[in-house]
């Protein structure tokens, strides 16, 4: 069975920055990818970034967070993470990390961002 436990969001006033962090624990095997989704009031679950685990990792961004987030891992701690810097108020939403394993796709409980003044 594999868990991922998420930390790092909150409350931040526009132009702050956060940091989100997402471990997996379990028989998790190989990872193909990680990434970061954001879920708006009353909006569908989309992509934030992807980083995948082999190399240094290619990494890709949704348009709108190009140049303000970045997403990084730890492959030693199966961990990913995603830097937020410049945050706008349409970065608040839920967000969830998902492990792209061999074994499976696996999704984070979900954090709540809010960027309000």
């Amino acid at each position: 069975q594999v868990q991922l436990v998420e930390s790092g969001g909150g409350l931040v006033q526009p132009g702050g920055s956060l940091r989100l962090s997402c471990a997996a624990s379990g028989s998790i095997g190989s990872i193909y990818a990680m990434g970061w989704y954001r879920q708006a009031p009353g909006g569908q679950r989309k992509l934030v970034a992807v980083i995948t685990s082999i190399g240094i990792g290619s990494t890709d961004y949704a348009d709108s967070v190009k140049g303000r987030f970045t997403i990084s891992r730890d492959n030693a701690k199966n961990t990913v993470y995603l830097q937020m810097n410049m945050l706008k108020p349409e970065d608040t939403g839920v967000y969830y990390c998902n492990f792209h394993l061999i074994i499976g796709n696996y999704w984070g409980q979900g954090t709540q961002v809010t960027v309000s003044s």
